[in-house]
């Protein structure tokens, strides 16, 4: 049987450094996501750190690559404010905003979550010696080595279904 592909894209990844601006930008996209609770109980850490970004990519069983990326963006919530009651639903569009900037930018970004995974969390805390009140949500690494990859469009018309 075989198998056609409707789309094929190319993403081309930088192979040097992330410019500090760069990742400004990054965080701003990301800031800009609502909040339930008119705040934002989150921070992020920008770790750039060989030795701990080969850590990170220990924690999660598909963050490998981190230990490739020249810079990985940690996700974090603090648990010392009033917290939204969907605190994790806001930090969600957050990380989407951080994957949408990354990708405009042509930096390439994999959002790699740990919550609600205590043992994850729990890691990714000690490696970055984190304050008791921040709890770890997702490791988020960018900036990859130029290469084209190619990405595989997944959609396949034969599984929408039509209810009328």
């Amino acid at each position: 049987m075989n198998t056609i592909f409707t789309r094929v894209s190319i993403r081309k990844y930088q192979d040097r450094p992330v410019e500090k601006e760069k990742t400004l930008a990054i965080l701003r996209a990301a800031m800009q996501a609502p909040s339930a609770a008119d705040q934002q109980p989150w921070e992020f850490y920008v770790v750039t750190d060989k030795a701990k970004l080969k850590a990170l990519s220990k924690v999660h069983p598909y963050a490998g690559m981190t230990k490739d990326a020249p810079a990985a963006i940690v996700a974090v919530y603090r648990t010392d404010c009033r917290l939204p009651e969907y605190a994790q639903i806001d930090l969600s569009i957050a990380m989407e905003n951080l994957w949408l900037e990354t990708t405009a930018q042509g930096l390439g970004g994999v959002w790699l979550g740990t919550a609600p995974m205590e043992e994850r969390m729990k890691a990714v805390e000690e490696i970055l010696d984190l304050p008791a009140n921040q709890r770890a949500f997702a490791v988020f690494p960018y900036g990859y080595p130029a290469e084209e990859r190619k990405q595989r469009d997944r959609f396949d018309e034969s599984r929408i279904h039509y209810v009328e």
